[in-house]
């Protein structure tokens, strides 16, 4: 038994299975009902309305319904999208067992201790039958899943099958067919005492004991009743009677709820003596028993179309499956093999063509104790090894079988295997194979199967191929790659729980599959990435570009060397990878069909081509596929090419983002005009700042009327001519802070004395005018402060003039920045250059003449109270579209003395300008290349030289050395003044001799 999923709650008395979603609802003794995804292993929901323990529950097959009865004596209705309970069904009188659903009408069948069973139409919300004749309380009752009949088990030892087309005939409208809502006079048939609509078809004798469950089979005449007995019986029925056909005895306790298995001839029953049992239909035998000490067992349900079963116990729920669903096949170039039913089938991949080779199993084998988990071929001997039950030890398997070259498809022949016990038999090379034995020694055989040699190897519990000569050897935390000649481990990779080894073609790389990660190592068993899924990984497939495609249970996704990962596409249902061919996937799906699905490799080999620097392909992307979505974007940006996204974003923000991300300034000042975002305008200002492309500065805090910022900008660049314009610019818009603040960046005294007259301070401009030696406005002042003043203000006679110093020359220009060449995608696509690494060579004299701004008279206030220019009517703070110029580096002609030189921090090995890498310092040079500790003192590694000064001398007291290392630093390298505030620039004079080196070595060893 597989187990999938367990919870722990209460004890669970009721359990159903949805029938589309992987969804299970359990009921608990606590009045709770449960919903969960038994995929996710999640709790989705719950409900607490019943007011004691929940027995019956049943999901609608078709409508978003549940129903449940508990011991309350109450039926309710739950919608479990609008999660709520719709309506409550009153009219039992004791506790409610069992409630289902009937398959295509509005019906709900319901059984209780009040020895009735009910039939409800949930539209109508009323009863339309009460069925009466048992004499103990009924403990189940079903609708058959296709005809008109209810079974029924009760306390009173008996099995009661009811004939309810009476009803159907007398409530479903004439006429109508399929799943029917419309009713006529929905309570007509019941009567004082009962109904007549419905009789009592079969009454099922043969229980020594109260009988706990019924249930139909699906498609055979045959019901299955569980009761306190012990016992499980089988009874066949047609119109005219039922009997019993057989009893299966095995457990030792009541028997609680028993069930057919949908797919196969198997009955499978729970018990109050802690157990589940597996029972053969044909046998009448119990063939496998799986046990809890703790938990008795309550309640067992089957899904209604997929392998997986539940079991409700005393602390809970178990959901499992009995057997793999994952068929046994291998590949070999391109022909799969694979086992269907009793025979290894041949399929071409390619040409689809799909033929059996022989049988392996006789005809009528029980297929659930046989079926094969892992196919091993060998095309150089043409056999198989075929190993079974690789999970239980104690029925582990292996048989060996020669493939018939030539077969006749129509009628395939059963060839006789060697049958041997084992874990896992792989082969090892062209005429020998492996075992792993009970004993988990490693077992050598020829194709005779007689074991030629035993081998000692590390601890494992399953081997895999791996090379001619060596072998994976898997244990609970790691895989081992084993020499099996040589007999030594050769390399230990740590992950814990795999289940599956996928090679490459060219056996270069191998995808090690666990239950929720798998890890891609290469030949040698190096681990290069491990990808963590929160589904179960099922299998996987290397494409032809080395990119592993792996399946979980909802999807189709890709793992690249490098450790990124994404999805492909999703899946309705798991499937298992035989190979992948381009654009599509071989696989096979849980009923051992081949399929073939198509994907879209775009991505992973676009993410692929990026990480091995095919940057033509690349770009032959970027231009024909449609690579869209935030995901590949994040991706861009998180691997350092956010000028690639550029090409796949349209949203002007993230443009924008993307374009200072990777420093062009160009498409960034386009998407800013487009956005006109202050925020944005901000952004872009700082980064063209930092690059030194004043023009775009300006630009920015002209759109975002940033005055103060502007006026220090022309400062700066020794703009004077703007500057008085911004004082001009002050004054209109009376902003008298600024006014004087560009009066003092321009010197204008005049200016400075005339705010400060303006704005009442006359005793400072009168100090100012007469400082600076402006006569007549002092004398103006002095008139004007004598009529309210005793005594005018002193003049310092060390008052100095405060004058700012004038521009050595203005820039017009951008600063200056490396040279450095466009990259290969700006290249190739024609961008712009993309910023900081890019120099900008604008010629002052293509400029305006009047700057972008105008003359002064030309300064006009709308009624905003905004400044205009009446040059074409636009706003003067929206500026120019100039700051920048477009100067394409692909067709500026160079002398040849200024071409780049493709040797140092030119074009690199992969055809893209690099800028030059920094230098070595010698210093570095020093402690690099010499094995003297006064060198390394010099170049001040005093750690390396204490290190040398200990191997060589033996030093260990390092304190007398302090002040002869300090003077050596000291005289180690010179200084000379640079730019002011500016760190002065270092020079390391070389020695010519080692007369320098013998003294400081002399000096060394008197201290010593």
């Amino acid at each position: 038994m597989l187990t999938k999923f367990e919870t722990k709650s209460h004890r669970v008395k009721g359990l159903v299975f949805h029938g589309t979603r992987p969804w299970i609802l359990t009921s608990l003794h606590n009045g709770v009902i449960q919903l969960w995804d038994y995929r996710m292993c999640t709790l989705i929901d719950r409900y607490d309305e019943h007011d004691g323990p929940v027995r019956g529950i049943d999901f609608h097959s078709n409508q978003p319904l549940f129903v449940s009865g508990g011991d309350d004596y109450k039926i309710k209705v739950w919608n479990y999208k609008q999660k709520r309970c719709l309506f409550t069904l009153l009219g039992h009188l004791d506790y409610i067992r069992t409630t289902f659903f009937h398959k295509e009408y509005p019906w709900v069948v319901s059984c209780s201790d009040d020895q009735t069973i009910r039939i409800w139409n949930w539209q109508s919300r009323t009863c339309i039958s009460v069925l009466t004749g048992h004499n103990h309380y009924v403990m189940c009752a079903q609708f058959h899943p296709t005809e008109d009949l209810v079974a029924s088990a009760s306390l009173d030892q008996t099995v009661r099958v009811w004939d309810i087309s009476g009803l159907r005939k007398k409530t479903v409208a004439p006429g109508s067919s399929g799943p029917v809502d419309t009713f006529r006079n929905p309570g007509s048939g019941t009567e004082l005492f009962g109904t007549s609509d419905v009789i009592v078809k079969h009454v099922l004798e043969g229980h020594d004991r109260g009988v706990n469950w019924v249930s139909f089979h699906s498609s055979l005449p045959l019901i299955i009743s569980a009761a306190d007995d012990r016992q499980i019986k089988m009874w066949r029925m047609n119109d005219a009677k039922a009997w019993e056909v057989d009893t299966c005895r095995g457990h030792y306790n009541n028997v609680c709820s028993t069930l057919f298995h949908p797919r196969q001839d198997l009955i499978l029953s729970v018990s109050e003596d802690r157990s589940i049992r597996v029972w053969d239909m044909s046998k009448r035998s119990c063939i496998q028993t799986f046990r809890r000490e703790s938990d008795r067992f309550w309640v067992v349900a089957a899904h209604p179309t997929l392998n997986v079963f539940a079991a409700g116990h005393d602390n809970g729920m178990l959901v499992f499956k009995l057997e793999r669903e994952r068929p046994a096949y291998t590949v070999h170039q391109n022909i799969l093999y694979y086992v269907k039913d009793r025979f290894l089938r041949r399929y071409e991949i390619g040409t689809s063509k799909d033929a059996p080779v022989m049988a392996i199993h006789r005809s009528g084998a029980p297929q659930f104790r046989s079926s094969p988990h892992i196919l091993s071929y060998n095309p150089a001997e043409s056999a198989v090894l075929v190993c079974s039950n690789t999970t239980n030890a104690e029925n582990a398997y292996y048989e060996i079988f020669p493939v018939p070259r030539n077969t006749d498809p129509s009628n395939p022949e059963f060839t006789e295997g060697k049958r041997s016990p084992g874990l896992t038999a792989v082969w090892l090379a062209r005429n020998r194979f492996a075992i792993l034995d009970k004993s988990h020694q490693l077992v050598i055989k020829n194709l005779r199967n007689e074991v030629t040699k035993k081998v000692q190897c590390p601890p494992c519990d399953r081997i895999f191929y791996a090379g001619t000569g060596h072998l994976l050897l898997k244990d609970a935390e790691s895989v081992t790659l084993f020499d099996v000649q040589q007999r030594r481990s050769l390399n230990t990779v740590k992950i814990s729980k795999v289940k599956y080894v996928v090679w490459s073609d060219d056996m270069s790389h191998v995808a090690l599959l666990g239950r929720n990660t798998l890890a891609v190592c290469n030949r040698k068993l190096v681990a290069q990435c491990t990808v963590n899924e929160n589904m179960r990984v099922k299998s996987a497939g290397w494409d032809e570009n080395g990119v592993l495609i792996y399946t979980t249970s909802n999807h189709i996704k890709y793992a690249l060397s490098n450790g990124d990962h994404g999805i492909i596409r999703t899946l309705d249902l798991p499937i298992y990878i035989t190979a992948v061919k381009g654009s599509k996937v071989y696989c096979l799906d849980r009923e051992c069909k081949t399929r073939v699905l198509s994907i879209d490799p775009t991505e992973y080999k676009f993410k692929l081509a990026l990480i091995n620097r095919k940057y033509d392909e690349v770009l032959h992307m970027v231009r024909t596929a449609k690579l869209v979505g935030q995901s590949i974007i994040a991706y861009l940006q998180q691997k350092g090419y956010p000028e690639v996204a550029l090409h796949f974003v349209k949203d002007e923000r993230t443009r924008f983002s993307l374009a200072l991300e990777c420093g062009n300034i160009e498409i960034a000042l386009e998407a800013a005009k487009t956005l006109d975002d202050k925020v944005c305008w901000d952004r872009l200002a700082s980064a063209a700042l930092a690059q030194g492309n004043h023009q775009v500065v300006e630009m920015a805090y002209q759109r975002t009327k940033n005055f103060d910022r502007l006026s220090f900008l022309y400062v700066i660049t020794g703009n004077m001519d703007k500057l008085r314009k911004m004082t001009k610019i002050a004054e209109i818009r009376k902003d008298v802070s600024s006014q004087y603040q560009n009066a003092l960046f321009t010197g204008d005294v005049k200016e400075r004395v005339k705010v400060l007259r303006a704005v009442g301070q006359e005793s400072l401009a009168y100090l100012t005018a007469a400082t600076h030696g402006l006569t007549e406005e002092s004398e103006a002042l002095a008139e004007s402060l004598n009529s309210h003043l005793d005594k005018l203000p002193e003049v310092h006679p060390s008052a100095k003039l405060l004058r700012p110093i004038p521009p050595i020359s203005q820039t017009e220009s951008n600063w200056p920045l490396l040279n450095v060449s466009k990259g290969f995608f700006e290249g190739m696509t024609g961008k712009g250059p993309s910023g900081a690494g890019v120099m900008a060579t604008i010629d002052p004299l293509d400029q305006p003449e009047d700057g972008g701004w105008g003359d002064d008279d030309e300064l006009i206030i709308n009624e905003d109270g905004e400044i205009v220019t009446d040059v074409g009517g636009e706003d003067m703070m929206e500026g120019e579209e100039g700051g920048g110029w477009d100067v394409d580096d692909d067709e500026l002609e160079l002398p040849p003395d200024l071409e780049p030189d493709l040797g140092a921090g030119g074009i690199g090995d992969e055809g893209y300008y690099v800028p030059p890498t920094k230098g070595t310092s010698p210093a570095q040079v020093w402690v690099n290349n010499s094995q003297l500790p006064g060198d390394h003192v010099r170049a001040g590694s005093y750690e390396t030289a204490m290190r040398l000064l200990n191997d060589q001398l033996a030093v260990v007291n390092f304190e007398p050395f302090k002040a002869l290392f300090m003077s050596a630093y000291s005289q180690s390298r010179t200084a000379i003044t640079g730019i002011p505030l500016n760190p002065p620039l270092y020079g390391f004079p070389h020695r010519n001799c080692f007369s320098s080196m013998l003294i400081l070595g002399k000096r060394f060893l008197e201290l010593a």
